[in-house]
């Protein structure tokens, strides 16, 4: 897998318009665009083969709910094609391995490939006060492993985590397990609203598959090029 591959821009932008706009400067330097909350509820479902134009679609909803409102969820995004799809790993053992047979299922049916299905673990927002101030006991990196497993042993392909949980999630998981790191910001960027940032150089080392990057590229004066940039620094992570 090359770097373009695992480079997963986020389109966090209020309109189709302009996150069509964005993808389509970004064709050719990023393997995934990540359609979140913001985009999904603005746009709407239409959004996601428009973008698909200009690459492959991570459609990031963080599915929360019931196994069976989950499955059924899951059965109507199917055929939107979405590379990557996630639900989050606090629903439980039972809700993630209905996503993942619906998906399958629904995939089956229209003969398509089915989303790889990753699961969200602790939100990259949260640092290690705001786990607690959540009613959560333990470490942010016992729980992300434990809900890493529970993912895996319900049949989704990996999960969402820091880089700073990526290194025991890659001892314990093994080299195929899909692991999303968000976060990432590359020197001097802002940090905004997340708290447990990485740069790319980092993640890679980590062992991440994908990174996610958002307002650093999509903020930038010049997206390819910011793009471009952290590409460059994410091979010469990976070549060292």
């Amino acid at each position: 897998m090359g770097m373009i591959d695992r480079l997963v821009v986020a389109l966090d932008v209020p309109s189709a318009t302009a996150a069509i706009e964005m993808a389509g400067r970004l064709a050719g330097r990023a393997g995934l665009f990540k359609v979140g909350l913001e985009l999904f509820c603005a746009a709407g479902p239409g959004v996601v083969p428009e973008i698909a134009d200009a690459g492959r679609v991570f459609l990031d909803l963080k599915l929360h709910d019931i196994p069976n409102t989950v499955a059924g969820a899951v059965r109507s995004l199917v055929p939107l094609a979405p590379a990557m799809l996630t639900v989050h790993a606090a629903g439980g053992p039972a809700m993630m391995r209905a996503a993942s047979e619906a998906a399958g299922d629904a995939a089956a049916r229209l003969g398509v490939a089915p989303p790889r299905l990753v699961a969200v673990t602790v939100l990259t927002a949260l640092d290690d006060e705001a786990f607690r101030q959540a009613g959560f006991t333990g470490t942010i990196g016992d729980t992300v492993l434990r809900l890493a497993h529970l993912a895996a042993g319900a049949g989704l392909d990996g999960v969402v985590a820091s880089a700073g949980e990526t290194p025991a999630l890659r001892r314990e998981m093994g080299p195929d397990f899909l692991i999303i790191t968000p976060g990432i910001r590359p020197r001097g960027a802002a940090a905004g609203d997340q708290r447990r940032v990485f740069s790319p150089a980092a993640a890679v080392r980590a062992g991440a598959s994908h990174l996610v990057v958002g307002r650093p590229v999509t903020g930038a004066p010049d997206p390819a090029r910011a793009a471009q940039d952290i590409l460059e620094e994410m091979a010469k992570a990976n070549a060292g």
